[in-house]
């Protein structure tokens, strides 16, 4: 749904400052989540640690025109000529209402769910059973908070049916924000646990503030058998139908019996003393059981059939946030549990890792952090920690962080070790002694426990590749001032951003506020946001198997053909993800990957609206020559086949749907082509890509002379005797070889270098880590700078000679060449 900018005055009680017309679709509370701002109202949110109101200008600059305040920009209105500023007291109060008032449009079924544990999975297991048959809208990922709920509760669109979203506190009084927000009609109450509990008193105060979530609901699904939660709902005199759940109590409204078979759980169930049922779950951990049992309650609550329950529940999946298990080196398997830290979830984990078969019968090792807001002790935390690990069979304990290594005498396990730091852990023997171990990691986030697995090396090299900052900067503007205004911008730095670096490249970039950056494949992405980069990423080469990676880093896609989309959609609605950004490739002639512009626009307009978890944000094609006036005419078809095809789709959406076609070339020889978007390529690392020259040369790939020798004429070079020298020469060995990115086929005086600045050429074969080059009559000795391409040598006189492109030479400088930034 969309509202206008004055609608949206009216119901949050703001004071106007601007005259902009605006239709308002997308709410944004983190400058770096920015994917359509033509249509998005920004919250400037004030926290501990930032103030929105901070990120005002750039926003702006990034194209959002509307902004919730507490401060108006002094000189707004020459600033800001085209921007609505809505001041309210509170910001954040300003969202929660806003969600508030836009909950109040509708008459369906809403189910809050809260508890400590289970929320995420029951709502998504929820979300697998009843989306078949209606259309479900849920919180993205665990959007539970006091900024999450009100984000979750705004993406109900007209044609919702049921809505599902969490509700997650950690101090006495928040609830009652979050329930004038979501209005369940039914509530659910999972497991109760000790996460948050450093804020109250007691379990029974924190399950008494999560049941205030439930006071206007009309049914509230718990479990009987909890004498806690039963206790407090009991007290609490709900007016809603108490829909209880029990393994113990037949008369219970939900009576159910579990029998666990292999690596499958059944569960037998009667409900309301009426209909029973059967279904089997293939999970045997008694917390997936657990929430099953809530989220099939719930569903047949929702009028779900015991057939369609059996059916689905026999196809649930796992919910893709904790215990990932990978295979590790050394003999070693890993499980991934660093998604939250406190004795339920370990408790979780370590019943996993034991029911886990593993038929090499390797050790049980646990990796833990410090646990923080339990609440408890540290003796009695730890000391449940200890008891649970023994039970759960583990055989060597490692405990990171002050607290645990304070309280090691805690931890009654034989084989221990203690850390303060994972630094530490990561330099020790312990460390490097892993070998043949079933290994739980399990951290609270803060403690980095990434970085167990990762193994870094010191790249030292004597072959260099300077890149010079200012040049790229020169290049990028360089096509700017060719640009109309408003036109956004797409800077590739895929292949390591063509061999100069892309974390360096991306940092520059972002700097000086370009739209977005694309990238080949989501580890090159990866890369850039654990460097600190928050810019749109675009991940041009979308591989299935890396969907979870691009979520969990905010990587967009590009989405080329049907099976691609089909996946894509089923891997985001597994993960809970809605209005996923995506990239939709057309294809106008070149013939590589892209939809069918003339006969695949149909269906993919039908399979896009027939789901919320992705949407598109640009549509787009490649040019096959734009860089060639010999290729005008099929341009012009390319273009025309593209227009059409981009166009019915933009009609399809009411969003607006970036549209790009030009790259380097185009937008220098098709201006008229620029539309909403240009991809910069080759054009930023300095090629002209219309006449093969140089604008600015942003790299210099430099190396020395190792050793020089005086070779007698008739005197072979290297291997094979490719050279024969024809007179005595002076010959300098260089530690650069094909290993490096230097091609063979420069050898045996087919290509040079400069040395001092006075070519000399490559002699005899090169070899994968040295080459020789014949210095005689230059003035050089051992130690002395030679450049492989640079200023003075250009990359393209390297790429005629091999008669390939720039592309090729500048993308095969291999990784163990070291990088060195530099400004003029």
């Amino acid at each position: 749904m969309t509202y206008t900018i004055e609608k949206i005055t009216t119901l949050i009680g703001a004071r106007r400052f601007g005259h902009r017309d605006a239709n308002i679709a997308f709410l944004l509370t983190d400058s770096r989540s920015l994917c359509f701002p033509e249509e998005t109202l920004f919250f400037a949110l004030k926290s501990e640690r930032n103030d929105g109101h901070y990120y005002i200008a750039d926003l702006y600059r990034r194209g959002v025109r509307n902004f919730v305040v507490e401060q108006v920009p002094l000189s707004y209105e020459v600033d800001y000529p085209e921007a609505n500023f809505l001041k309210v007291i509170g910001t954040r109060k300003a969202l929660q209402r806003l969600a508030e008032r836009h909950r109040d449009e509708y008459n369906i079924p809403i189910v809050g769910i809260t508890g400590s544990n289970g929320k995420t999975v029951v709502k998504e297991w929820l979300y697998q059973l009843i989306s078949p048959d209606k259309v479900v809208v849920r919180s993205p990922r665990s959007y539970n908070s006091q900024i999450g709920v009100p984000l979750s509760v705004w993406l109900l669109q007209e044609d919702t049916q049921v809505g599902l979203f969490e509700a997650g506190i950690s101090r006495p009084g928040e609830m009652l924000a979050l329930q004038e927000i979501i209005q369940p009609t039914i509530g659910v109450l999972t497991n109760l646990g000790n996460a948050h509990q450093e804020n109250f008193a007691t379990v029974e105060e924190k399950c008494r503030e999560k049941l205030r979530l439930f006071h206007e609901a009309g049914v509230i699904v718990y479990c009987m058998d909890d004498e806690l939660a039963a206790r407090c709902v009991s007290e609490a005199a709900f007016k809603g139908e108490l829909l209880a759940w029990s393994c113990k109590n037949a008369n219970a409204p939900m009576y159910v019996q579990t029998h666990t078979e292999g690596l499958t759980t059944e569960i037998d169930y009667t409900f309301k003393g009426q209909l029973q049922g059967r279904y089997a779950i293939p999970f045997i951990d008694s917390a997936s059981v657990e929430d099953s049992i809530v989220a099939a309650t719930t569903a047949l609550q929702l009028g779900i059939t015991p057939d369609a329950l059996a059916e689905r529940m026999a196809k649930l999946e796992p919910v893709a946030m904790r215990l990932e298990v990978k295979e590790g080196q050394h003999g070693c398997t890993l499980i991934n549990d660093s998604y939250n830290s406190d004795i339920k979830s370990l408790d979780i984990a370590l019943d996993f890792m034991n029911r886990r078969p593993d038929h090499k019968g390797r050790r049980r090792t646990l990796i833990l952090s410090d646990i923080y807001q339990s609440g408890q002790s540290a003796a009695s935390l730890y000391g449940e920690v200890s008891k649970l690990a023994v039970e759960r069979g583990v055989e060597k304990f490692i405990g990171i962080g002050t607290e645990l290594s304070s309280h090691a005498e805690l931890i009654k396990i034989g084989e221990k070790f203690f850390f303060k730091t994972v630094e530490r852990f990561l330099q020790s023997e312990v460390f490097d002694s892993l070998r043949d171990e079933v290994i739980l990691i399990k951290g609270a986030r803060r403690f980095g426990f990434d970085r167990i697995t990762e193994n870094l090396v010191r790249k030292v090299h004597e072959t260099v590749l300077e890149v010079n900052l200012n040049a790229v900067v020169d290049n990028l503007n360089h096509y700017r001032d060719m640009m109309k205004p408003g036109t956004k911008l797409v800077c590739m730095i895929k292949a390591d951003a063509y061999g100069a670096g892309s974390v360096e490249i991306a940092k520059t970039l972002q700097d000086h506020q370009v739209d977005y950056l694309a990238v080949a494949v989501a580890d090159e992405g990866v890369t850039l946001r654990k460097n600190g980069i928050t810019s749109n990423i675009m991940i041009m080469n979308p591989e299935m198997s890396a969907f979870k990676t691009m979520f969990d880093y905010d990587l967009e896609p590009e989405v080329y053909s049907f099976r691609l989309l089909d996946a894509l959609v089923k891997a985001a609605e597994k993960e809970g993800i809605t209005d996923y950004p995506v990239h939709i490739k057309l294809d106008t002639g070149m013939h590589r990957l892209g939809f069918d512009p003339e006969h695949d626009m149909d269906e993919l307009i039908q399979r896009l609206k027939h789901q919320n978890a992705i949407i598109p944000r640009s549509v787009f094609s490649h040019f096959v020559g734009s860089d060639d006036d010999g290729f005008d005419a099929f341009s012009k078809q390319q273009f025309e086949l593209f227009d059409k095809g981009s166009r019915q789709l933009q009609q399809a959406f009411r969003h607006k749907i970036l549209r790009h076609i030009d790259n380097s070339a185009g937008i220098e020889h098709f201006p008229e082509r620029q539309l909403d978007m240009c991809r910069l390529g080759l054009g930023l690392y300095g090629i002209d890509p219309r006449n093969n020259q140089t604008i600015h040369t942003i790299s210099t790939l430099k190396t020395t002379i190792l050793q020089l020798r005086h070779v007698p004429a008739g005197d072979s070079i290297g291997y094979s005797r490719r050279t024969i020298l024809d007179k005595d020469s002076l010959i300098a060995a260089i530690p650069i070889g094909y290993a490096d990115g230097l091609n063979r086929r420069l050898g045996n005086r087919k290509g040079y270098c400069l040395v001092n600045g006075k070519r000399a050429q490559y002699v005899g074969n090169i070899c994968m880590d040295v080459c020789m080059i014949d210095v005689t009559g230059i003035d050089c000795k051992e130690g002395d700078m030679v450049e492989i391409f640079g200023p003075e040598l250009p990359v393209t006189v390297l790429s005629d000679w091999l008669e390939t492109i720039p592309y090729e030479v500048m993308t095969g400088i291999s990784n163990r060449v070291r990088r060195v930034y530099y400004q003029d």
